[in-house]
């Protein structure tokens, strides 16, 4: 899809460095830019525990609405936080505003995206991904409390029942 000689205004995509998409956006809305952060609420590992937080729902990426021709793209990649504008045969990328739209169409009341809980059912495969059993593959069997599972896992040629926490589990 051709961009030259557009004059309306378009969602495009910004690449940014390594967890600076909110530095990358504040940079940005300063600078007068209209900016897009989807972000998600999702739970991360800290201290040995699991704790809530909210952080970028496209690591490294952001969304900008501008004119192609008509607005000053010069001073975007030299934004603190920016990396660089995502190109494909050297034209910015578009992102159609449809895609822009329905992601906002999830967001609840603060503007946040849930991450959907995990629904393991009994016998579906899992690998762990955390933890000290990180890197094995077992059978989902149970889930023992809100938080707490029970996994059949391979360990010397036997099976053997772990109970851990949710958290540390993806679909094999």
């Amino acid at each position: 899809m051709s961009i030259a000689g557009k004059n309306d205004r378009a969602w495009f995509l910004v690449y940014t460095k390594p967890r600076a998409e909110n530095l990358a956006q504040e940079n940005l809305l300063r600078q007068g830019f209209d900016t897009y952060l989807p972000l998600i609420r999702t739970k991360r590992r800290k201290q040995g525990k699991y704790v809530a937080v909210v952080e970028a729902m496209f690591s490294r990426y952001l969304f900008i609405h501008l004119n192609f021709t008509t607005d000053n793209w010069s001073p975007i990649r030299s934004t603190i936080g920016v990396a660089n504008m995502v190109r494909f045969n050297g034209l910015p990328s578009m992102v159609p505003a449809a895609l822009i739209e329905s992601i906002k169409a999830m967001e609840d009341e603060q503007g946040v995206h849930k991450m959907p809980e995990k629904e393991f059912k009994e016998g579906d495969s899992v690998s762990i991904i955390d933890g000290v059993f990180a890197g094995l593959k077992g059978i989902f069997q149970a889930r023992t409390s809100q938080e707490r599972v029970v996994v059949l896992l391979d360990i010397a040629g036997q099976y053997t029942r772990v109970n851990m926490n949710k958290n540390e589990l993806l679909y094999a």
